[in-house]
């Protein structure tokens, strides 16, 4: 197999990196936090920091027995490069990333991110709010002469509509950014709990997660990202979530735990309408691969043949209950024709405006579920991830579709321990034959354009592939 750089010289396509990864240098950034007003030593910043992760107390700091009760999660633990201390170097370094682009070969990455991912998630509003400000005013400086082929997110939290209205203008109109990474949920105590212990919040919650049932109306967050040009992203993780609080294994705490959190959320995006609603954006949901989207398309697709409107009426309904027919056949094979408790007889009358569970949604056919998901949505995948093929599998997904999977890096993260081999480990789905060339370039190229540029087609202008973009993107109009 040959290199990525090799590799990359023998392609008729620039390589696009929708997700790659920095680990801020933390005395870097600490003068940003503190010009927020933010006091490193605060037991707010404290929790945001590992190896505390939202905690009081971090996992290594209690015994076996409190985390047993607590149920505190092991989170992420010897999760950056070690052994291969000049990827550690360039994680920490941007500009050193941008000087080994070509050893990757990738022409371009956005860049997202570590710690600031728990910075979208701390309770503290003036922490979470600051700290997500501070973390994007040093990107813009540290990114600024890096533009050509290095793209930082802006952080958005999302806790209410106006925090991320706020930031997410700041961010593109002040800063410059083009990208935004927004927070993939909001952990909201139950109200019917308002009156008891707080504490109980840390274990008590729901996952608010913007589309259906949202404790805000969050269409005014959408409105703002249409009206600044910019796709929306979302990248959080959900270890602390039911069922990802295992004690003693982080292995098991990620196993498919950011799958299960962006299948649910690209759920109530959808059945919520957003997609419906803003035909104009785009929304990523990153590093949980492409499998769970093509399950999730087909269940969808499968959910709405049988639990449709019309659907419902004529098979479901029960009041097209031959109740006659039941006794018949009830007497007739000796079972009991009454009881006090009579499930068909006594079930409750729904109400008549929830019977359409697809009407928030704009579906009224699977060819909507098609236009809505499969256009709209798009899948960061890892290169070593083979279950990326399902997205190209068009003898498979309902309609003949292909899922828009997008090429993601993960550079500074365990699971790549060499970033020279980010582009040979994606090949090797060509070279087992589980996708053809012409796939390999969606996943790569034509993908990633299709995201960025359909919120803002200036997108690339000034990049090292922006003469490959424009031809791509006349050819396609």
């Amino acid at each position: 197999m040959s290199n990525s750089r090799e590799l990359h010289a023998t392609l008729p396509h620039p390589i696009i990196d929708t997700d790659g990864h920095m680990a801020e240098h933390f005395p870097y950034l600490a003068p940003y936090l503190e010009g927020e007003g933010l006091d490193l030593n605060h037991p707010a910043f404290k929790r945001m920091l590992p190896p505390y992760g939202g905690t009081d107390r971090s996992w290594h700091e209690q015994t076996l027995e409190e985390r047993a009760v607590s149920r505190t999660p092991r989170g992420p633990w010897w999760s950056s490069p070690a052994a291969n201390s000049l990827d550690l170097a360039t994680a920490l370094i941007p500009e050193l990333l941008y000087d080994r682009l070509d050893e990757t070969g990738i022409d371009y990455s956005v860049i997202y991110p570590s710690l600031g991912l728990v910075f979208l998630h701390t309770p503290d509003e003036r922490y979470r709010v600051g700290s997500c400000r501070a973390l994007n005013r040093a990107n813009a400086e540290l990114f600024a002469q890096l533009s050509d082929r290095l793209c930082p997110v802006a952080a958005i939290p999302m806790n209410t509509p106006e925090e991320a209205i706020a930031e997410m203008t700041y961010a593109v109109n002040t800063l410059g950014f083009k990208s935004v990474l927004c927070a993939g949920y909001v952990q909201r105590p139950f109200e019917a709990l308002s009156d008891a212990d707080p504490e109980l919040s840390r274990y008590a919650f729901w996952l608010d997660q913007f589309g259906l049932d949202s404790l805000y109306d969050y269409d005014p967050v959408w409105e703002t990202a249409r009206n600044l040009g910019v796709s929306l992203a979302f990248h959080s993780g959900f270890i602390g979530m039911t069922p990802y609080r295992s004690p003693s294994s982080y292995v098991a705490n990620h196993l498919s735990m950011l799958a299960v959190g962006q299948q649910c959320l690209a759920t109530s995006l959808l059945l919520g309408g957003v997609p419906h609603r803003f035909p104009e954006l785009n929304f990523a949901f990153l590093e949980g691969g492409v499998a769970w989207a093509a399950n999730l398309y087909s269940d969808l697709v499968g959910h709405y043949e049988k639990r449709n409107v019309a659907a419902l009426r004529e098979n479901l309904d029960p009041a097209t209950i031959d109740g006659a027919l039941i006794a018949e056949m009830l007497d007739k094979y000796n079972m009991p024709l009454t009881t006090p408790i009579n499930p068909f007889s006594n079930r409750p009358q729904e109400p008549e405006s929830m019977i359409d569970e697809w009407e928030r949604s704009g579906i009224t056919s699977v060819e909507d579920i098609k236009r809505l998901f499969v256009d709209r949505f798009f899948f960061g995948a890892e290169a070593d991830d083979p279950m990326t093929s399902l997205a190209f599998n068009t003898k498979v997904n309902p309609l003949g579709a292909r899922l828009n999977a997008i090429l993601g890096s993960d550079i500074a993260h365990w699971d790549l321990p060499d970033i020279t081999e980010v582009l040979e480990e994606a090949w090797e789905m060509v070279e087992h034959e589980w996708i053809d060339e012409a796939d390999f370039e969606r996943f790569t190229f034509e993908n990633p354009v299709k995201f960025y540029t359909h919120t803002n087609k200036n997108f690339f202008d000034g990049t090292v592939v922006e003469p490959e973009v424009t031809k791509y993107l006349e050819g396609e109009s």
